[in-house]
């Protein structure tokens, strides 16, 4: 089970809700997945006009646990500002922080990251928040008492599965809060080798969304994450320079 704050999960796969060719795929998606975490940007939604589609309106929001972003804010303010529009919603106290610090690449702002959770864990917020693989941000982040941090494998929408596996794992190892990698991810190979790394769990998006066929790869995610989570609950075996023999030595027949 993933807990992070006062809920409790059985899925360690949480959902992106953008960029899906339609509604209906989007809704197919989301229950192949078996998520029981649905991220959406609230900038890009509008939730409080009944006349924009709404995929929330589409969903048993029983079945779900949400969690609006703050994607789009560049300070700490302009984040602060979009989770305080989520909560007056009356969607959740759950936050994913997001500052976007460079419109290249990006990367997340480490200074006003840092500003912006603070502030949502002052209002009682809980706080998820998305970062680089900077292994000493994740742990200044853990200090000030976020709920579960969440370092990129690699930028935003690139696809390219984890870039820097030795920071990605010293995050992890030194984690007492729940490590969930998010940005990156491209196919559910990137999707295992997180989770066999101990992350204890992946958010996706683009994987999903922009696949050839988003419902096979929902659910190809799914099966992935619960893979490589069993493969590092199991522990794998040591790397060797050369070949061992599987078979035994002694009682072999002459």
């Amino acid at each position: 089970m993933l807990t992070i704050g006062d809920k409790t999960f059985r899925s360690r796969l949480m959902l992106g809700t953008g960029k899906y060719p339609s509604f209906a795929e989007q809704k197919e998606a989301v229950a192949a997945s078996e998520t029981e975490v649905l991220t959406f940007a609230v900038r890009r939604m509008d939730i409080f006009d009944k006349n924009e589609p709404n995929l929330l309106e589409e969903l048993d929001l029983e079945k779900y646990s949400l969690l609006p972003n703050t994607a789009g804010a560049k300070t700490a303010e302009e984040a602060v500002r979009i989770a305080r529009l989520a909560r007056a919603s009356g969607l959740c106290d759950m936050i994913k922080v997001e500052v976007i610090g460079c419109d290249k690449t990006l990367l997340p702002d480490p200074f006003e990251t840092m500003k912006a959770s603070v502030q949502l864990l002052e209002e009682g917020f809980t706080v998820l928040t998305y970062t680089s693989d900077d292994v000493v941000l994740a742990k200044r982040l853990e200090e000030a008492g976020i709920h579960a941090i969440m370092p990129g494998a690699s930028p935003i929408g690139s696809g390219r599965g984890i870039v820097n596996e030795m920071n990605l794992q010293f995050i992890i190892e030194q984690s007492e809060i729940p490590v969930i990698v998010d940005a990156g991810i491209g196919s559910p190979k990137d999707a295992a080798h997180a989770m066999e790394l101990g992350a204890d769990g992946v958010l996706l998006n683009t994987a999903v969304s922009s696949a050839g066929d988003p419902v096979k790869m929902a659910e190809a995610m799914k099966f992935a994450i619960q893979a490589g989570r069993l493969g590092y609950e199991a522990g794998r075996i040591g790397k060797k320079a050369y070949g061992i023999k599987s078979s035994p030595e002694s009682g072999l027949v002459t």
